[in-house]
């Protein structure tokens, strides 16, 4: 028998589920169609798991250096063991949450794979194995079989079944030990070795936390610095600090394969490096070869010509503002759209979507998107990169703070970063922030409101902060741009 609703979601992740709940309180009839628990990529394999073990090694760093703090500690030790039963402690507690809230909000949930037969309906298959085998994810794992348990029909359907990790193709690819990091979490303990291919948000995160937890990390990336989206001299910074922590950064250089024979140091495989103009450099010994070099669109298996849904040359699902793609009931969100693929903008996508579902006029703005990256040190950004803002035919102004000179940060243990805000010369406006360092993925949100509201420098600069806080640096980075900087010593103003 066919069910039918007003609103159909196909994926449960943050893009997903805040759709529907949203749907459903619009009044609308929702039904929500995921192959694992709710919450997607990101609760269950990517953002919550990554920072419960993030932190881990923070609380793991801390204890190492209590006695500098004046707190006497003996026999530290890693237990990577209880590190996962808490990472999955923390994911089972979200995710039963978020089941919860969707039930609260009336959201029929169907657990199972969705492949559309025509424009209006779905047939729901059991969902196979993982990819991985074991308890590894199933959002990528195809149905079963070609027989449907259910049918469900809807007057619009949302797609948003996100993206999954890229394995690249290169000699070497497909042996054991190398991974993305959806095999990392099934990782049953650190590996000694370990080269981590891209240096972006995912490469770095894990860089960082292997490092923490004892393993002797190589990071390689193909661009000039680490975390080639940011600012160029936030991307320095990390790669002085990972330096500084013993992580071997190899910037303008790939890994062109990976061997199966380790040789005599014992480790089972080797990275072949090459520098910039394709020259092997270097072989680096490994246990585990960590690929976090891109995501590609989970559309595989939807049938989505059936829907006349259309898709570009990489399989991504083109929308408009309004979220809609060249079926006009049919709409798309989060990763698989090929837009910025971050959890807060598949949220905030879910929430136009559903209006726009609902009856409602509403569009999506992606010019002012915060970021965040959780190594240590913290980066965050948002808005315009000093290139970007000069390319952009901006007269500029620029200023940096420094944690060094803050006294909270001395207080707190972290002084390696700083805040670096681009203005407009002539209006004053902020046209971006850039954060390396302490808390920076939290202090990123008023640098956000700043510049969404065209906040001037002296806006910034005249905003009093309480005392002695992180969040003091951007308001002295501001006073700096105004060449009147309180804690640093005055300098020529760049720009």
């Amino acid at each position: 028998m066919k069910k039918h609703f007003d609103v159909l979601v196909i994926g449960g992740g943050p893009g997903g589920y805040v759709a529907a709940i949203r749907a459903a309180q619009l009044g609308r009839t929702v039904a929500l169609v995921d192959k694992e628990r709710p919450g997607g990529v990101c609760l269950n394999w990517g953002c919550i798991p990554t920072k419960a073990m993030l932190r881990s090694a923070e609380v793991l760093e801390t204890v190492r250096s209590a006695e500098e703090f004046g707190v006497l500690t003996d026999g530290v030790q890693l237990d990577y063991s209880a590190v996962l039963k808490r990472k999955d402690t923390i994911v089972g507690r979200l995710t039963d949450g978020i089941a919860h809230l969707l039930k609260a909000n009336g959201v029929t949930v169907v657990n199972g794979h969705a492949r559309f037969t025509d424009p209006h309906t779905v047939a729901v298959h059991e969902t196979g194995p993982s990819p991985l085998g074991g308890d590894g994810p199933r959002y990528a794992a195809p149905p079963t079989s070609q027989s449907a348990r259910e049918t469900l029909s809807a007057e619009d359907i949302i797609i948003a079944t996100g993206s999954q990790p890229v394995m690249p193709d290169l000699p070497g690819s497909d042996l054991p030990g190398v991974i993305t990091s959806d095999g990392a979490f099934l990782l049953p303990e650190v590996p000694v070795r370990a080269v981590v291919v891209g240096g972006s948000a995912v490469g770095a995160e894990w860089a960082s936390l292997f490092r923490t937890f004892g393993a002797e990390v190589t990071l390689v990336e193909m661009m000039p610095t680490l975390l080639p989206a940011e600012d160029a001299e936030i991307g320095r910074a990390l790669t002085r600090s990972f330096t500084k922590r013993g992580i071997k950064v190899l910037t303008r250089h790939t890994v062109t394969a990976i061997e199966g024979e380790g040789g005599s140091d014992g480790s089972p495989l080797r990275a072949l490096v090459a520098d910039a103009d394709g020259q092997p450099v270097e072989s680096v010994p490994a246990d585990i070869v960590l690929f976090g070099v891109g995501r590609r669109p989970n559309t595989v298996g939807l049938d989505l010509e059936k829907a006349g849904v259309q898709t570009d040359d990489r399989g991504y699902v083109p929308v408009t503002d309004r979220l809609r793609t060249n079926v006009p009931h049919i709409s798309a969100i989060g990763d698989v759209t090929g837009r910025l693929q971050l959890a807060h903008v598949a949220s905030h996508q879910a929430l136009v979507a559903a209006s726009v579902v609902s009856g409602h006029d509403e569009r999506i703005d992606y010019r002012v998107v915060p970021a965040a990256t959780f190594t240590r040190p913290e980066v965050a950004s948002v808005g315009l990169t000093e290139a970007q803002a000069r390319e952009a035919g901006h007269e500029i102004t620029t200023a940096r703070f420094p944690f060094a000179a803050l006294g909270r940060a001395h207080a707190y243990g972290a002084t390696d970063g700083m805040v670096k805000v681009v203005a407009d010369r002539s209006s004053g406006a902020v046209l971006g922030a850039h954060i390396i360092g302490p808390g920076a993925s939290d202090l990123i949100a008023e640098a956000a409101l700043a510049v969404t509201h065209s906040v001037t420098l002296t806006g910034l600069a005249d905003t009093i902060h309480a005392h002695p806080t992180l969040g003091e640096a951007t308001m002295e980075a501001a006073m700096g741009a105004l060449g009147l900087p309180l804690h640093t010593a005055p300098v020529r103003r760049r720009g």
